[in-house]
């Protein structure tokens, strides 16, 4: 009993894992790796090895790596002003009491209006806003990719 627990336990955090790549309000990646160590440890680390657990989890850093890197990235490309890339982080901070879309669009907005400030330049701070966006969205993207490969190295573990 205790261990069919655990195993749907396992499973409910990778679903919401999963789910929690582009839903604002879960750590995804975060959930992913422990659903993933919860599984080797059921298992004694026996199908899922440590070193398994171990390139896992460096999956797990690159992922969350690449969902900060991507957005700063983006801006920088553009030429962003500090004020850009504040406005940005506001800009996902606030979008997080939004919603789904407030997460995809509100760092474009955050960036835009930062830029903006800095340069009172609307077609720069419109450049600079997309090229923000555009660097969130290929984050976003290399998240959920890699949270699914995680996924599939740990249970390739568990099958073979």
């Amino acid at each position: 009993m205790e261990m069919t627990l655990l195993w749907v336990l396992c499973a409910a955090m990778l679903v919401l894992g999963l789910a929690g790549t582009v839903l604002p309000v879960l750590p995804g990646t975060l959930l992913v790796w422990g659903g993933i160590v919860l599984g080797a440890w059921i298992d004694d680390f026996t199908r899922v090895s440590v070193t398994t657990v171990v390139v896992i989890s460096v999956l797990g850093v690159l992922a969350w790596g690449l969902d900060y890197a991507a957005g700063l990235m983006g801006a920088q490309k553009a030429g962003a002003s500090k004020l850009a890339l504040v406005g940005a982080a506001v800009g996902t901070v606030v979008g997080l009491f939004m919603g789904l879309v407030g997460v995809l669009f509100m760092p474009l907005v955050g960036a835009a209006v930062g830029e903006y400030l800095a340069q009172k330049d609307h077609a720069r701070a419109a450049k600079v806003g997309m090229a923000t966006w555009v660097g969130i969205m290929v984050g976003l993207i290399a998240k959920v990719v890699t949270a699914f490969i995680m996924v599939g190295v740990f249970v390739a573990a568990l099958l073979i």
